[in-house]
Parts: C-alpha cells; sequence; structure tokens
C-alpha cells in the first residue's frame, strides 16, 4: 500500500511540472516537429529528420496499376512485402527514398511507373526505460517528448529509485554516449538544461 501511494504521488507531482520543465527544455534544445496525424486521420506527418523503421505502417500506391498498391507494415527485418515485386528493403530510408527504390523495381515489369509512399502510422520511433519506474519497456515518441515526460509515460518513479543518477544513453555515430539526469533537481526547478528532449533509440536507466 505504501508502494502504491508514493507512485501515485509522483504521478501528481509530475502531472503538475510537465508544462513548466517542458518550457524550460524548449530553451535549451530545439524540439523536432511532431510526428502526429493529420485531423483526418489518414496520414502521419513525419519530423524533418524521419527515417522509415519496423513497425511504420506506409500505404503504396502506383498510379494507374492498382493491382501493385496495398497498404503495408515494415517488417522487424525492415522490408515489406508488395504484389509482383515481393520483398522491399524500407527500413533506413527516407519515404523519397523508398519511392524511388519502388519505381526502379516496378519498371521491370511496367511501363513509366509513379509510384507514391503515404507514411499512414509511425511506430518506429521509441525509446526505453528500464529500472526503477512503474511500467518499464518502450515509449512511443508521438512527438518531442523530454526526459521528464518519457518518466511521467513509464509511471513515474519507484520508491527506492535513485533518482540524483538517472542515466540517458545514446548511440550517435556508432559510439555510446551517455547522459547525466538528476529527477529531483528538475522537479524543483533546477538545472532544466539536463531535461534534454530524446531521440529515438535512446534508452533511459533508472537504477
Amino acid at each position: 500500500m505504501k508502494l502504491r501511494s508514493h507512485v501515485s504521488l509522483s504521478a501528481i507531482a509530475l502531472a503538475g511540472l510537465l508544462s513548466s520543465t517542458g518550457v524550460a527544455a524548449q530553451n535549451v534544445t530545439s524540439p523536432p516537429p511532431a510526428a502526429a496525424r493529420n485531423g483526418a486521420g489518414v496520414a502521419a506527418v513525419p519530423p524533418a529528420d524521419y527515417v522509415i523503421g519496423a513497425d511504420d505502417v506506409l500505404s503504396i500506391v502506383f498510379w494507374r496499376d492498382k493491382d501493385m498498391s496495398a497498404d503495408v507494415v515494415v517488417r522487424p527485418d525492415g522490408k515489406i512485402s508488395l504484389p509482383l515485386l515481393n520483398d522491399v528493403q524500407a527500413a533506413g530510408l527516407t519515404p523519397e527514398q523508398l519511392r524511388l527504390e519502388l519505381e526502379k523495381a516496378a519498371s521491370r515489369y511496367i511501363e513509366d511507373p509513379n509510384a507514391s509512399v503515404v507514411v499512414k502510422d509511425i511506430k518506429s520511433r521509441k525509446v526505453y526505460i528500464t529500472g526503477q519506474v512503474s511500467r518499464p519497456g518502450p515509449v512511443l515518441l508521438t512527438g518531442p517528448t523530454t526526459v521528464l515526460q518519457a518518466i511521467a509515460l513509464a509511471g513515474g518513479l519507484l520508491e527506492y529509485a535513485d533518482s540524483k543518477n538517472v542515466m540517458i544513453m545514446r548511440v550517435q555515430g556508432g559510439r555510446t554516449t551517455t547522459l547525466k539526469f538528476n529527477y529531483k533537481d528538475v522537479i524543483r526547478r533546477k538545472n532544466l538544461q539536463q531535461n534534454v528532449y530524446l531521440q529515438p533509440g535512446d534508452t533511459i536507466v533508472v537504477p
């Protein structure tokens, strides 16, 4: 019962601080564009640095060739399956790069193929949170998300978490770097520059 009470109070405290600390973080790091659905719920709006990843939902349309068009989910191996073209590598490409690859592959079967790639749902942009939080695991980045917000999405810190020594692990250029995060400082509105915006693939470790 004591543990549940602590988690609830932590969640309430976080809710009251997210807006103010989020504003402060914007003064430190410019957030990436949001990857949110549009009003029609038909297509997502990819951020500027978006590349296709596993679990993303794409709509592939070949004009005048409906039999080759399909809505597809990017498989864990990074490929999609399309009629006639079979398996095509998609992960790691931008939508424009994939469009060019599809047209190149389709040119073996049809004359002057004209393809479009629409990103319907982005599910590949995730961070991971592990350790002393209520709900460890992946957190989907549906928009600009700070460290504090990710902790809130994971249900807040548990009672015995070492909140002063939270660590963010980030892979850049094939090398792993670490960023320190003092939870107690941030909720007291101190050293807010450490409440950075997360990048896909980041791992938050709460000892």
